[in-house]
């Protein structure tokens, strides 16, 4: 059974005519897109932004109506993963590189749907490496203040020798926290430092969360 699967094409039911549509990033988000494909081919009428250079590649070739933000007011719903889930709603995101980007459209939308498998719920955040995007100049001072915060740093690399590089340009700084004990602290501490773009920390901004069980249920948690 695709636990991920199932779970992305349940929350692509909440998608009505008519709707702006947010296109997450990721394993999870990847089948609901391919639903969101499925329901368009059938007459579904939506427009979407995507998260994603890869989401949006893969959104066009399924013929979704892809939009920018200069075409459109608001998202009304946006449907992606997480790589962790606390009690609070509040998420560790980025695992897949589009933190940044994952961040403007959920603050930019009405609802932003969370899909994830059971693994993925949490007591505490920080068992999952942060992902923290910064600038590639001064990486090194950069990188420096953030390990003042209590973590440890780790270039992402898209291979063994080459910097991951995002859809922004920029780099990716994976931080191991013993454990994130106060998420809006720390992300307000992580987006002071000059040569930060921006955190994976995504706090307050789910309005559900959709969870697939080994037995193929989903659960649906909302505050």
């Amino acid at each position: 059974m695709n636990i991920k699967k199932t779970v992305g094409e349940a929350a692509v039911e909440l998608i009505e005519d008519g709707m702006t549509v947010g296109l997450g990033t990721g394993s999870t988000a990847y089948w609901a897109i391919a639903k969101i494909g499925e329901r368009v081919k059938k007459g579904l009428n939506i427009s979407a932004i995507a998260t994603s250079k890869e989401s949006e590649v893969f959104a066009r070739e399924l013929n979704i109506p892809m939009v920018t933000f200069s075409e459109i007011n608001e998202i009304d719903i946006t449907i992606d993963g997480a790589d962790e889930v606390d009690p609070d709603l509040n998420m560790i995101k980025g695992g897949g590189g589009a933190l940044l980007r994952e961040k403007i459209i959920a603050t930019a939308s009405e609802k932003l749907i969370v899909i994830v498998d059971d693994t993925k719920l949490v007591k505490q955040l920080g068992a999952f490496p942060l992902p923290v995007e910064v600038i590639p100049f001064g990486i090194e001072s950069t990188r420096a203040k953030i390990e003042k915060l209590g973590c440890k740093t780790e270039l992402r690399l898209s291979d063994k020798t080459k910097e991951f590089i995002t859809d922004n340009g920029n780099y990716i700084l994976d931080c191991e926290f013993p454990m994130i004990k106060n998420p809006e602290k720390t992300s307000q501490e992580l987006n002071g430092i000059p040569g930060v773009v921006d955190n994976g920390l995504f706090i307050g901004l789910a309005h559900r969360v959709f969870v697939g069980r080994q037995n193929g249920s989903v659960n649906i948690i909302q505050k």
